[in-house]
């Protein structure tokens, strides 16, 4: 190991920090998933997240000491991405852990040795900082490690105290920081001056629990949290001015360059950060992909839709037309596969849906343009202003909240190429009042449809409109707001009352797989989330219990219903959740008063367990029979398992045949009347992985699985109940098979005994029908063809007879005709015509008077206003144009509108000034063709 390397590169960093520690007797784990088994976060956003419930005291460790390499992503500054030095989506967190084992002195003192003595620091490049009461710490990097006074800065609270949230595991930290100007002396040292220092490496030491009131306690295991930034680390040892180039992301950077024609060193700021945030970005949704996470728009699907979306954009930006994700993420896993060679493995899922989501996100700009275009013809989004140049600033995005914010907004990047917009008229209104596209119309198309708000600029200005871009912000501020309320943090506290607890009492034994029922202790009782000694009948309770048959609601299954009883107490349980390693038990007192201490007996229902237990194994039979039939290549993607149903979601890039789901259905009967005796075991994770068994998506697993095997059909790592024999389940029907994202499609379906509840359902319904229909059930599919029949046939003729009753109404304009040098104009107010029967009107009109100008208003329905004007070719060299015509003359009624130059359609909202409108129209066609 040399030590003073003159370059290492990122996966050489990550192998000597891991050894490092190795050889100080810490475990070398393996990157936990980007999704956490932490119910208060959506992505793994830190190195020590997998180790929470250690540090709660809730778990006890396999080992004393541990060192990561943890994969994390966090969105919450995305808008920094690629402007700063060091912001990223992805990075790597290298960590070293002890879990009431060393502390302080051995913490400080192996982060200043692999600091200096492993990669070559010299002491007179590094700074430390401590929590500006930490005197303990203050006298070890002085006294034992010899860092000069001047060179160890006290920081406040928000730099240097580390905490989980209110409540719970908390302490200070030490940061070692790297001078690149040392030159520059120790006075005045500013470690936050980013041109001179970068923070490396951060040392938690989690020695206090903190209560509601703030007070701080010692912990009784006291432990520690490092990080070392992996890509902070490469742009220090590399030499290179920030993050982006170092070699974990550059080779990204340089494929995006080439794909669009043009060279990072030599381009302008603008292209340099779209270049930055495809190679930073694609790092994300690779790892995100390869950890079974598929874009939608919920929870970490919407995180990776925007990712990809942004990178869609910003190709565009740097003048990339067509699809390229694909080539960028080719060499993203190539850089990656070395250290996760699960996104090697998982290439042709990353790449499918990268191909899918970039090909709908092209056709989602295509859609925004249209409905653009709708907006501006739509009166009431148009607002009036007097023109003014616009000094509103640009829109910022400061956070991505890591839940369901409809929509994918993304920052405004000035300097993009002009776009031509097909379908949408070029006018420039004259005149003193300039108009507004509304603010919460350009949020809309920017939020919920990805429409970026430049290219809304764009095409406003064509039309001689603006965008409220002070209304725009005032919604983007509203979206942050929602951001903030779902910021990034680490709750060790998901469940205070019980946190608190954690100590005092013992976690939960399941013993439901085998017992329905069991006598247990009460350790706890909350109500409305605080803890009680006591509660009386009428009172909504959460219980814990030390031991009990209740399943609690995990990997898709809902939690089991019952009882609690005792000496004069009852109580319904209706739901069960899991807390960490403590079941919670959700009901009401019907009787009684419940103590914390008591003895009760907890009794499932066992006709809801039997309920569950067949739709949960009905699940496995079925991803097993769609592997069989339809791909062999479907995973699942989230599921439920009710007491009156089951919905399994799998990973499908297609809609399911009628024949298939037929197949499927009657693969899966067959199973059921084979009676396929189920075999539980507890297997080591590797042996039942190296079996074959296939792991419930989003469960996370420890040494010992249990594993659900019906041989020669089904076998799953599953925590969930199930029949003893697939005959228990009795029957199986497929209600439903649908698309519920893209790529993910969803099988609804029923079995056991809900399949009579269902099949209750359903003869209820078609008794109902054919009485109101007077026809046998049998004949329901005719009669209802029959009526959907005649009901098109009406609707086609009383979409005839209203265009006839418009053409009648035209022909009579005839006679008004007037002669405005050698051409004929009609201007004329039809009553009650809708737009589409107006525009065949006014078509017809412009060919029986063949050389000259029609234009026709009407009031459809209240608050409605329509004018559609029809010119001639020979009008059009007049300098004529039929769009930007009527548009102006919209205006007048409140409105707007365009279209071609010979034909354009417009509508208003104030009908009582279309006379005004059609006088004004009258006046500029005789002005301009007189």
């Amino acid at each position: 190991m040399s030590s003073n390397p003159q370059y290492l590169s990122g996966n050489e960093i990550r192998n000597i920090f891991l050894d490092f520690f190795a050889q100080r007797e810490h475990q070398i784990l393996p990157s936990a998933s980007l999704v956490p088994e932490d119910p208060t976060v959506l992505l793994t956003i830190a190195g020590m997240l997998p180790f929470k419930p250690i540090f709660l005291g809730q778990r006890t460790p396999e080992f004393k000491r541990a060192t990561t390499s943890q994969k994390c992503i966090r969105t919450n500054d995305i808008e920094n991405v690629g402007r700063t030095k060091r912001h990223h989506t992805f990075f790597e967190m290298l960590g070293n852990f002890s879990f009431g084992d060393y502390f302080k002195e051995q913490a400080i003192a192996w982060g200043w040795e692999i600091s200096t003595q492993v990669f070559g620091f010299s002491p007179q490049n590094l700074v430390v900082s401590v929590f500006e009461d930490d005197d303990e710490a203050f006298g070890i990097w002085r006294d034992q490690i010899g860092v000069p006074v001047a060179r160890i800065k006290r920081l406040g609270e928000d730099d240097n105290f580390w905490v989980s949230g209110p409540t719970g595991p908390c302490g200070p930290c030490s940061e070692i920081y790297y001078d690149f100007h040392p030159e520059r002396g120790d006075e005045n040292i500013d470690l936050e001056d980013d041109s001179r220092f970068i923070e490396f490496y951060n040392l938690v030491f989690m020695q206090y629990n903190r209560d509601a009131s703030g007070n701080l306690t010692p912990l009784q295991n006291k432990n520690i949290d490092t990080g070392m930034g992996l890509d902070r680390m490469a742009q220090i040892l590399q030499k290179v001015p920030n993050n982006y180039e170092t070699d974990l992301i550059f080779p990204i950077i340089q494929t995006a360059g080439q794909i669009a024609g043009v060279d990072y060193h030599s381009s302008d700021e603008k292209t340099k950060t779209s270049l930055k945030v495809i190679g930073d970005h694609i790092r994300a949704v690779i790892h995100m992909i390869a950890d079974e996470i598929r874009a939608s728009n919920v929870g970490r699907g919407y995180v990776l839709r925007r990712l990809i979306r942004r990178v869609v954009r910003h190709g565009r930006l740097i003048g990339i037309s067509g699809e390229f994700t694909t080539q960028v993420a080719e060499t993203a896993i190539a850089l990656s596969e070395s250290a996760y060679p699960n996104v090697r493995q998982r290439e042709a899922a990353i790449k499918a849906e990268l191909q899918r989501e970039e090909s709908n996100f092209l056709r989602t700009l295509d859609r925004g343009e249209k409905l653009l275009e709708e907006i501006i013809n739509r009166p009431s989004s148009i607002q009036d202003e007097q023109y003014r140049p616009s000094s509103s600033p640009e829109p910022k995005v400061s956070g991505l909240p890591e839940q369901k914010i409809s929509g994918l907004p993304e920052p405004k990047v000035s300097g993009s190429p002009k776009q031509k917009i097909s379908g949408l008229p070029e006018q420039k209104i004259s005149g003193s009042p300039k108009q507004k596209i509304s603010g919460i119309d350009a949020f809309t198309l920017y939020d919920t449809y990805g429409f970026p708000l430049e290219l809304t600029q764009e095409i406003a200005e064509e039309q001689g409109l603006e965008v409220d871009v002070e209304g725009f912000n005032i919604e983007m501020q509203k979206q942050v707001e929602r951001a903030k309320a779902a910021h990034e943090t680490i709750d060790l506290t998901v469940q205070g009352s019980l946190d608190k607890l954690a100590e005092h009492i013992k976690v939960t034994e399941f013993i439901g797989y085998t017992q329905p029922a069991a006598t247990a202790k009460v350790e706890a009782i909350l109500v409305e989330g605080v803890c009680q000694e006591e509660a009386e009948a009428g009172t909504e309770v959460q219980i814990v219990l030390d031991k009990t048959p209740f399943y609690a609601e995990s990997g898709g299954q809902i939690g089991d219903r019952g009882y609690i009883s005792g000496d004069g107490i009852v109580i319904r349980v209706e739901d069960v959740k899991k807390e960490s390693d403590f079941f919670v038990h959700f009901g009401r007192i019907e009787r009684g008063t419940l103590r914390v201490g008591d003895r009760v007996t907890a009794q499932i229902d066992p006709a809801c367990r039997r309920r569950a237990q067949a739709n949960h194994t009905a699940t496995h039979l079925l991803q097993a029979a769609l592997k069989k039939i339809v791909d062999e290549g479907i995973s699942q993607a989230g599921s439920l398992v009710s007491f009156d149903r089951l919905r399994f979601d799998f990973n499908c890039p297609r809609a399911l045949t009628a024949e298939e789901v037929q197949q499927v259905e009657e693969q899966v009967n067959s199973w059921i009347a084979e009676a396929h005796a189920a075999k539980v075991e507890v297997l080591p994770l590797a042996e039942a992985k190296a079996r074959g068994a296939v792991a419930m998506f989003g469960e996370k697993y420890g040494e010992e699985v249990r594993v659900i095997d019906f041989p020669s059909v089904s076998m799953e790592l599953c925590g969930g109940t199930h029949v003893s024999n697939t005959a228990e389940i009795g029957v199986f029907k497929i209600i439903s098979e649908a698309g519920v994202a893209s790529g993910v499609r969803r099988i609804e379906a029923v079995s056991g005994p809900a399949i009579l509840d269902y099949l209750n359902l359903r003869d209820k319904v078609v008794k109902d029908l054919s009485d109101r229909f007077k026809v046998k059930p049998e004949e329901l599919p005719d009669r209802i063809t029959s009526l959907q029949s005649e009901l098109r046939n009406s609707q086609k003729e009383l979409e005839t007879l209203k265009v006839q009753l418009a053409i009648a109404k035209s022909d009579s304009l005839l006679q008004t005709a007037e002669s405005v040098g050698d051409h004929k104009i009609i201007v004329a107010q039809l009553e009650d015509v809708d737009p589409e029967s107006l525009k065949t009107a006014a078509e017809r009109l412009l060919q029986k008077i063949g050389n000259g100008a029609v234009v026709l208003g009407s009031v459809p329905e209240e608050g409605k206003v329509s004018i559609v004007a029809a010119f001639s070719s020979e009008v059009n060299k007049k300098g004529l144009q039929a769009g930007k015509f009527v548009g102006a003359i919209a205006k007048i009624c409140g409105g707007g509108g365009g279209g071609r130059p010979n034909l354009a359609q417009a509508g208003g909202r104030d009908a009582s000034k279309l006379p005004d409108a059609l006088a004004q129209a009258e006046s500029e066609l005789k002005s301009a063709l007189g």
